[in-house]
Formats: structure tokens, C-alpha cells, sequence
């Protein structure tokens, strides 16, 4: 690694060192203590570059997508705006980029459910679905926490759970439920979630959502109108909750997910904020997931099964908006006509069956994960748009193995994959497999102080997008993409570490990847030499520090660089390497009625999305959260805040450049649980 981030890395674990004494926690590479001192909960105790943000985060934040509401986690970017179709999730330079919303190196999950997968030209994530339908959302950073989930998997992990019937029925029988009312000034954007709960016995529950958000196009720092950034999403969420048994050690749920939207004489092209060559269409999208997930715990340390039975479905359809093209009446007319009016469907079907195991060997104890996956992916056959239609059926089988021996933790973890891509039309069929897998280390120091390191190698199996005849089409087919990652940093957490009943967190990592055998990216501009390898590296930080009397700072950061190889031996910066970013929160808290915060994020080494530079920026946020307790009142939450509070003008990195990112926004929300 460069000598900048070696000393980044060393600054950071003689931070951790240097630190206080306090009390020690329990650590675990499966089982996690989740600590905080503000706004944030950090993980400690685990080799994983783990960030969790709760329920109170998501509707404190008031995002319009799930990519707004994890970008301020450390390692992950936002691209290309805030609309549900046209924006990106990018964690440590893999995922979304500046032509597609995947490249497959990063995992989406709800309740299980993969989603957002599909290499679309120009439509972004497709992690399609609202905020507020969810009670969780978990971003596992790396590969390393990642054999459990997927194969090919580089930039990280990001896990949905939705909200359940017993978070508001208080797990007694009775009704409960919520209503939610937002309102933003930038630009008329408003938000209505209802939500009811029953739970007829102790042993049932059953939840209904529906969530309607409307928002017009935005408007920019320096009063432009943001092209393109208006859009209407119903969304809604069925659940329910069963368990059985003397001790209830059977549960079994069942939950139903779907958002739609029916965009009209809306850019073909979801990345920019006009039609352009390709024009205007109508399009619908609708996109749902259905789990049905059992358990079985009984009182055996051996045994905790679980089977998880996912159905995603996405549908696109378009309609071309006459005259909208300026190549309209051209030769080449026809040809762009049938992609903009290609429909498309993507369907994902997968069963995973998993146990977990506490056991001991003499005086090894042993957290063990194993299970087996089975993968079956369904695309539409569409060509002319640049999906080639097909079957793409995995089998996966993959340990986990967390071995404590007093302060010292070794955990291995290894997946087998292997794939039958099938397609639709002439092209072949592709058989492929790989053996990958990752060590992680930890070591308790104590006096709360704790080291980890990790190694970790994946591979991305082919996939139905690369299908096609020609000998790029071929070599991908056949070729494995390939990395490794390997992890180093240390964490430490207290209390009374500066006063009297204060609380203190620090995590840092340092990371170096690379990535070979490359197939999903080709050298700058060429359309079919791939490039020959990527290196990426970077430094993470995570703190928290809250006071007895409820004032708190949570800090958060990345600095991140990284180049991308051309067979012919000359380099350039990876195109999709992370802008350098730091966040600070500063707040207080008064009990759990009132909290006030003022979040600063600096980014820098920022580019658009056509690599040309952009200014460093310094965007401030303010919230207020109030939660009167009394009378008629209580069970009421009123959230105001303000974004880009100072209402700068800028674009947001590895954006479109006539993609702005919005002004000044002010935001009220009105919530009463019952």
C-alpha cells in the first residue's frame, strides 16, 4: 500500500492504543456487541467492517431512497442522484457506476431476497423500494462477511429487513400501528406511510405498509431546475408471524414487498436530466419480493436452522414519446426504437438453507455457520436493448467457522459455487465453478482495546449479460473474474474514558483490493479489450463519543485511491475510486424527548461521472427530533430538518455534470404509533 495510507493505518491503531483504560466486551466474528455513544450504533467485537443503521436513523435522515440513507456510512457513494431509478450504490469503488447500476460486486438483499442484480445501460441500481418500509438496513463492508451471501462479491454487502408485527403490537395481542405524514419544500415532495399491526394471540402477528411518495423535479443550489428528478412511488408491505412449539422454537413468517412507478414522457436515460439521443418514454416499473422464512431453535447448541425461500420479480416496459429523439427520421432510427421500447423482466429465485453451531473442541469454541444455496435467475430475452435473455442456475455450499481460543479468534470461511448460464437465443451454454474463501484474525488486547486483520478471495462467475457471439462475449463467458482483499485495524471502546458516564467508540481499517482476470470493464474507450487488472486501497474510521448529559459527536470517513491497469502496462485512476469524505455530527440529546443535531460532510478528489474534476464541497445538515410523552401526545414524533443547509451549488461525485445535486431543502415529518 501507498506510505499515505500506512500511515493513515498506524495513526489509527496508536489512537486505539493509546486510549484509556475501560471495561472489556465480549467479541465474535457471527455475534456482535452493538455499542453507541449518539446517533450511529458501531459494531465492535468483529473482525467485519460492519454499519448498521436502526429504524430511528432511517426516519431521522427522511431519505427519498435507500442509496440516500446508507451513503453516509464510511466506503459508500451515492451516484448519480437521488431518484429511485436513476441513482447508485457504489461501496469502495465497486457497484453502481457511471454506466450501469451493478457490476455485480456488491450483494442487495431484503429479508433475503437478492434484488437490484441486473447490468441495465443507463438505469441505475434497480434497488427499487422505499425507506420506511424498513426497520434495518446492515452494509457489510469487503469481501470477507460476504461467503455467506454470494460469490464475486467485492465492494460489500447491503441487508434490508423489513419492520414486523411485533414492533408495534409490543409482542402482546392486541392492534397497533403508525401513521407518517413528510413534507419537504424542494421541490413539493410529499410522503404518507400507514402502517397496522395485529397480533390475535402471543403466537401470531400479521403487519400491513403502504407507502405513497411524490416528489416534483428538485431544484439546485443555484435555483436550476434538476432535470429528470421528479417521480411518484407507491409502495407497499405485507408480513406476517408465526411460532410454534412447547417453547416456541419453531418461527415462521411470510412477507410481500412491491413498488411501482408509472413515469410519463420521462429520459429513456435514468443517468442524465434530459432525453437526448435516446429520447423520452413512458415507463412502468414494478418491482416486488416475496420471503417465506422458517427457524427452528430448539434448546440444542447445534442446532439453528433456518430456510429462506426468496422470489424477486422486476418488470420494465417502455413506450417511445413521438418526436422526443433528435434521430428521429435517421437511418439509425429504427434500431434506437427498438431499444428504447424493449421491454424487460428479471426474475430471481433462491432457496438458502443454513444451521448454526456452539461447540467446543478441548479448548477451541467453536461459532459455526454452514449452509447451501440454490441460485435460479430468469432474464427476458432482449437483445436489441442489451440484455440477452437467459438461465442462469447456481449451486453454493459455504462455512463459516468462528474458533475462540481465550483472547485470540480465528475464523475461516469458505464458499463453492457453481453456475449453468443457459441462453435464450443461439448462444451457448456455460458451465463454470470456483472455490473461494477468507481468514479472519482477531486478538483481544483488553482494557477494551482489541486488533483484526483479514485475507479474503472471491470470484465472479459469468453472468447472462456477458452473453453474446463475439470473442469478447466468449472469454467472458468463460473467465472467472478473480480478487483478493486484505484487512488490518483496530477498535477500542469504553466508558467513563473522559468523564464520569460517558461512553466512547473508535473502529479504524485499512484495506488494499485487487482485482484481476477482469471481464465487466474494458479499457477507456474500447468496447471490447478489458482492462487488465484493478487496485484499490483505502482507510475507514468510525467514532462515537457521547456524554452523561446527552451532548454526542459521531464521526465517520474514508480515504480512498485507486488505479485501474491496461494490458499495454499504462495506468490511470480507477474510474470509480470514491471521493475522500469526512462526517461529523454534533449533538444532545435531552432523555429520549428531544434531540438536536448538526451533521458537516466534507468531500474531496471528486470527479463526474465523465472523470473531468470537481470542487471539493462542505454540505451542512440540520435535525431536530421531539417526542412529547404525555397526554394525547405521546406516541407522537416530529422530525424538521435541513439539507444543504447553506443551499450550495454543486454535483454530487461520479455524477452526470448536469446532474446537480439539490439546494436547500427543508424537510417537517408528523408520526403517531398507537
Amino acid at each position: 500500500m501507498s506510505h499515505s495510507l500506512l500511515r493513515g493505518t498506524t495513526a489509527l491503531v496508536c489512537l486505539s492504543l493509546a486510549l484509556p483504560a475501560a471495561a472489556q466486551d465480549d467479541s465474535g466474528f457471527l455475534g456482535t456487541l452493538i455499542l453507541t455513544g449518539g446517533k450511529r450504533d458501531l459494531s465492535f467485537g468483529t473482525a467485519l467492517s460492519r454499519t448498521v443503521v436502526n429504524e430511528e436513523e432511517i426516519e431521522d435522515r427522511q431519505a427519498s431512497t435507500v442509496a440516500q440513507l446508507i451513503d453516509s456510512v464510511p466506503g459508500v457513494t451515492l451516484v448519480n442522484g437521488t431518484t429511485p431509478q436513476g441513482s447508485g450504490i457504489n461501496i469502495r469503488g465497486f457497484g453502481a457506476n457511471t454506466t450501469y447500476g451493478t457490476d455485480q460486486k456488491i450483494a442487495v438483499m431484503i429479508d433475503g431476497a437478492s434484488v437490484g442484480s441486473e447490468e441495465l445501460y443507463r438505469i441505475g441500481t434497480q434497488l427499487f423500494t422505499d425507506p420506511l418500509l424498513y426497520k434495518e438496513v446492515e452494509v457489510l463492508r469487503g469481501t470477507i462477511g460476504s461467503f455467506a451471501y454470494g460469490s464475486g462479491i467485492v465492494g460489500g454487502v447491503v441487508k434490508l429487513e423489513t419492520k414486523d408485527p411485533m414492533d408495534y403490537t409490543g409482542g402482546v395481542p392486541g392492534f397497533g400501528g403508525s401513521q407518517a405524514f413528510e413534507f419537504s419544500s424542494n421541490d413539493e415532495g410529499k410522503v404518507s406511510s400507514t402502517t397496522l399491526a395485529w397480533q390475535p394471540t402471543e403466537r401470531a402477528g400479521f403487519l400491513l405498509n403502504y407507502t405513497w411518495r411524490d416528489q416534483d423535479d428538485l431544484t439546485a443550489g443555484d435555483g436550476t431546475t434538476i432535470g429528470n428528478s421528479a417521480f411518484q412511488t407507491p409502495s407497499g408491505l405485507a408480513k406476517a408471524t408465526f411460532s410454534f412449539g412447547e417453547s416456541d422454537e419453531h418461527t415462521l413468517s411470510f412477507s410481500y414487498s412491491q413498488t411501482v412507478a408509472d413515469d410519463k414522457d420521462v429520459p429513456y436515460d435514468q443517468f442524465d436530466t434530459s432525453g437526448g439521443t435516446f429520447g423520452n418514454v413512458d415507463r412502468l416499473t414494478d418491482t416486488s419480493q416475496a420471503v417465506i422464512d422458517y427457524r427452528f431453535n430448539p434448546a440444542n447448541d447445534l442446532i439453528d436452522l433456518r430456510a429462506n425461500l426468496s422470489y424477486a420479480d422486476q418488470i420494465i416496459e417502455y413506450d417511445y414519446v413521438p418526436g422526443s429523439s433528435p434521430l428521429e427520421g435517421t437511418p439509425t432510427f429504427p434500431f434506437l426504437l427498438r431499444t428504447v421500447e424493449a421491454d424487460q423482466r428479471y426474475e430471481t429465485t433462491k432457496f438458502t438453507l443454513s444451521n448454526r453451531s456452539l461447540f467446543n473442541t478441548g479448548s477451541v469454541q467453536h461459532d459455526m455457520m454452514s449452509g447451501v444455496e440454490l441460485i435460479r435467475r430468469d432474464r427476458a430475452d432482449n437483445v436489441d436493448a442489451g440484455a440477452p435473455g437467459g438461465v442462469d442456475n447456481r449451486l453454493a455450499v459455504f462455512v463459516v467457522d468462528e474458533m475462540t481460543m481465550g483472547q485470540f479468534s480465528v475464523t475461516p470461511a469458505v464458499r463453492y459455487e457453481k453456475s449453468r448460464v443457459e441462453s435464450a437465443g443461439a448462444f451457448g451454454t456455460f458451465r463454470n465453478d470456483a472455490l473461494m474463501g477468507g481468514l479472519a484474525l482477531s486478538y483481544d488486547l483488553g482494557n477494551g482495546v482489541s486488533v483484526f486483520g483479514s485475507a479474503a478471495y472471491t470470484e465472479g462467475l459469468p453472468i447472462i449479460d456477458d452473453l453474446g457471439a463475439t470473442p469478447t462475449a466468449l472469454y467472458r463467458m468463460n473467465t472467472p473474474e478473480k480478487s483478493r482483499t486484505f484487512e488490518i485495524g483496530a477498535e477500542y471502546t469504553g466508558t467513563d474514558v473522559f468523564s464520569a458516564g460517558d461512553r466512547f467508540s473508535i473502529r479504524g481499517n485499512a484495506y488494499a483490493t485487487r482485482l484481476w482476470d477482469v471481464t465487466s470493464y474494458t479499457v477507456a474507450g474500447s468496447t471490447s479489450q478489458n482492462l487488465d487488472h484493478v487496485y484499490s486501497e483505502g482507510v475507514e474510521l468510525e467514532a462515537s463519543y457521547g456524554l452523561a448529559n446527552g451532548v454526542y459527536f459521531d464521526l465517520a470517513g474514508h480515504v480512498v485511491q485507486g488505479s485501474e491497469h491496461n494490458p499495454d502496462g499504462t495506468s490511470t485512476v480507477w474510474r470509480n475510486t470514491p471521493a475522500d469524505r469526512v462526517q461529523l455530527t454534533v449533538g444532545r440529546k435531552w432523555g429520549d424527548d428531544l434531540d438536536l443535531s448538526w451533521e458537516v460532510v466534507h468531500s474531496a478528489d471528486k470527479r463526474d461521472a465523465l472523470g473531468g474534476g470537481l470542487s471539493d464541497s462542505t454540505v451542512h445538515n440540520l435535525r431536530a427530533t421531539w417526542r412529547p410523552d404525555h397526554g394525547v401526545l405521546d406516541g407522537t414524533e416530529v422530525r424538521f430538518g435541513i439539507e444543504n443547509a447553506f443551499d450550495l451549488d454543486h454535483i454530487g461525485h461520479l455524477s452526470s455534470p448536469t446532474r446537480k445535486s439539490p439546494g436547500r431543502t427543508f424537510k417537517v415529518s408528523l408520526s403517531k404509533t398507537f
